[in-house]
């Protein structure tokens, strides 16, 4: 089977990976790689701490491709011969006044309504745990079950498997697909068996999934030691903390309805080192080594679209969990192609949700 993949992001290509495994001929078509939103993203694997209320469908789906992430890691890494940069860290979610406590309070209800379990943390069991976090904290939440993953590493690793696949690699701008086809900007057409759209929001344009580019500033640091730097995730309701065992700390990000803009501003740097730094001081002393900007890909309730729309499979819309959702998808979409039916998993996720919402 031939089978054109539209995106080499992170969910791009590891649907490749996984249609390459299944014998299908694959072709992976996209302007730039290094613009995907997973080369800016932290790499949370936290279905725990990034649900949201009213998203039990979504929460589900996280939880169900966290499971996944430990055996898809160890066979990226097999494959390929390097380290995707997978870790298990466990999440501290941190409260620095009562509005912030009181908000994570509901979070715990809610999320043990779920039937996710998390443990609360007074202000000394807190920093205890977390020697790093600053005087301030009154307490917060330890989720042994978030953990992370290296989006740089994992994107590389997942780069080398389908190379080794013998996954084929175009470097053109797509304008138009449709079920057996995909034209290149230019004029130049590829003919397939089946196409997969997975080119975050500028799928919108493609298909007209209703999508739109959510700006994301993300800051990278570098370990000293005269700090006292975090050995967990550390977030709190505003920002959010990653330090890799190499040494670099990742700090994010800005949520900005701005359109297609990649421009780091002033204000991003400033209101992101100041929400660390409230949380853990010693962020003071580390360099500050790079600042990104990523697109994240949103739908108008969040949750990702994967549906097949006109022919097309269409795996998209994964906004905050392109990452997390990694394994779920790729799986999801491979049985699509492959097997002719989508997961029963994935039937909140069709794109009729929105014509029966409105």
């Amino acid at each position: 089977m031939r089978v054109i993949v539209v995106g080499a992001g992170m969910i791009g290509r590891s649907v490749a990976w996984r249609l390459a495994q299944r014998d299908a001929s694959v072709t992976v078509v996209d302007p730039d790689p290094a613009q995907a939103a997973a080369r800016v993203a932290a790499g949370m694997l936290a279905p725990v701490t990034e649900a949201g209320f009213g998203e039990e469908a979504l929460l589900g789906l996280n939880v169900e491709s966290a499971d996944r992430w430990p055996s898809f890691a160890a066979e990226l890494a097999c494959e390929s011969a390097a380290d995707p940069g997978y870790v298990e860290s466990g999440t501290l979610l941190v409260a620095r006044d009562i509005d912030d406590q009181r908000e994570l309070e509901r979070l715990a209800a809610y999320l043990e309504s779920c039937g996710r379990a998390v443990e609360v943390l007074d202000a000394r069991s807190l920093r205890r745990r977390e020697p790093a976090l600053g005087v301030s904290t009154r307490g917060g939440l330890w989720v042994a079950g978030d953990h992370q993953v290296n989006p740089r590493a994992a994107l590389d690793a997942l780069a080398e498997a389908c190379a080794r696949r013998g996954v084929a690699e175009v470097r053109a701008a797509v304008v138009a697909v449709d079920a057996s086809r995909v034209e290149l900007e230019g004029g130049r057409v590829l003919d397939a068996d089946a196409v997969v759209a997975c080119a975050g929001w500028c799928t919108r344009d493609l298909l007209g999934v209703p999508l739109r580019p959510v700006k994301g500033q993300v800051l990278r640091l570098g370990a000293t030691r005269r700090a006292v730097l975090p050995t967990h995730v550390v977030r709190g309701l505003d920002v959010y903390v990653v330090t890799r065992p190499e040494g670099e700390i990742v700090v994010g990000a800005t949520s900005e309805e701005v359109g297609p803009d990649r421009t780091v501003t002033a204000g991003g740097v400033r209101t992101l080192l100041a929400e660390a730094w409230g949380l853990l001081p010693g962020l003071d002393e580390a360099p500050l080594l790079e600042c990104a900007v990523g697109l994240r890909p949103a739908t108008p309730d969040g949750a990702p679209v994967l549906d097949t729309v006109g022919g097309v499979h269409v795996a998209t819309g994964h906004h905050r969990n392109g990452v997390l959702l990694a394994p779920v998808t790729a799986d999801a979409v491979a049985a699509a192609v492959c097997d002719g039916s989508w997961p029963d998993l994935m039937a909140p996720f069709r794109l009729d949700r929105f014509t029966e919402a409105r």
